[in-house]
């Protein structure tokens, strides 16, 4: 604490220095700032997203292409897009920490930033518990602490009450559709899985290796699916739903059990899959009330 000598007294100018910054990130790096950011650049949608929630915001200068949530991300400066970063641009924002999304952003790309100096966070916020995580750590590197940690307490919190919710829900066996052509799924591992499972959903392709696999539509007319739920390509396009009605024998065309959700609640891991999660249990619990 610095202090002025005034008359027998000491007159405190300052609080306490703020301590470096210093956390681990997703990739196991231990990620240390001389002071918390202020120029911040975000390398997914839902990393910029995950920076607004935590309270870092207004330390926020350049995203990817998409990052247009909250509204005011749509104001910054872009730097490519996720799957093909603009370095020049980036690095003529001058940043001091840059967050990226690991296995999502390129690998070569990244590789170059900390030779120049540029600090990186990798972030691969995967299930709610590491998106909160997220939001407490991210508030620690930009001096938003009580921000990130009350967004972190408050997804804890209300994932618990949705888990408390649905535990003795009946199951109900779903097929999450994310992609038209090819038709795609998520396996057991995906968030989205995860939010099925807390409503008390059955993904009929968990056992899938890889994240988002792709499938043939004779695998889901074998596994007759109870209930069918897409995102669509937009947040009000449910056109994928409509093929479904081709196969009138399946159980989930019979029942009317074809639900649309937001994508952009869902296919992001921040703290709106909340959000979507509420919409799917509401689904489930309509599949439940026509049996």
């Amino acid at each position: 604490m610095r202090y002025l000598l005034y008359g027998v007294g000491l007159l405190a100018l300052a609080g306490p220095l703020r301590a470096e910054p210093c956390v681990m990130d997703d990739a196991g790096r231990e990620v240390c700032l001389e002071a918390p950011a202020q120029r911040i650049v975000a390398l997914s949608p839902g990393v910029t997203e995950l920076l607004y929630a935590a309270g870092a915001g207004e330390r926020l200068v350049g995203a990817v292409s998409f990052s247009d949530y909250p509204p005011e991300a749509n104001d910054l400066p872009r730097v490519g897009s996720y799957d093909r970063l603009d370095l020049e641009a980036l690095l003529a924002l001058d940043p001091d920490l840059v967050v990226a999304w690991s296995g999502g952003n390129p690998e070569q790309q990244l590789e170059r930033l900390p030779t120049l100096g540029v600090p990186v966070f990798f972030s691969d916020a995967d299930d709610f518990a590491a998106i909160a995580a997220n939001l407490a750590r991210f508030g620690e590197l930009a001096g938003s602490e009580a921000e990130g940690q009350a967004a972190a307490t408050r997804l804890r919190d209300e994932v618990a009450e949705l888990r408390d919710r649905y535990a003795e829900a009946d199951p109900v066996r779903v097929f999450y559709q994310v992609w038209e052509s090819p038709l795609m799924t998520v396996n057991g591992e995906h968030w989205i899985s995860q939010a099925l499972a807390l409503c008390g959903g059955v993904n009929l392709f968990a056992e899938q290796s890889s994240l988002v696999p792709r499938i043939g539509r004779e695998a889901v007319l074998t596994r007759d699916p109870e209930a069918i739920i897409t995102g669509g390509m937009g947040k009000a396009d449910s056109t994928w739903l409509e093929a479904w009605h081709d196969f009138p024998d399946m159980t989930a065309v019979q029942r009317g059990n074809l639900f649309f959700v937001n994508p952009d609640l869902v296919q992001r891991a921040t703290p709106r899959l909340v959000q979507g999660t509420r919409d799917i249990c509401r689904h489930l619990e309509v599949v439940r009330e026509r049996r």
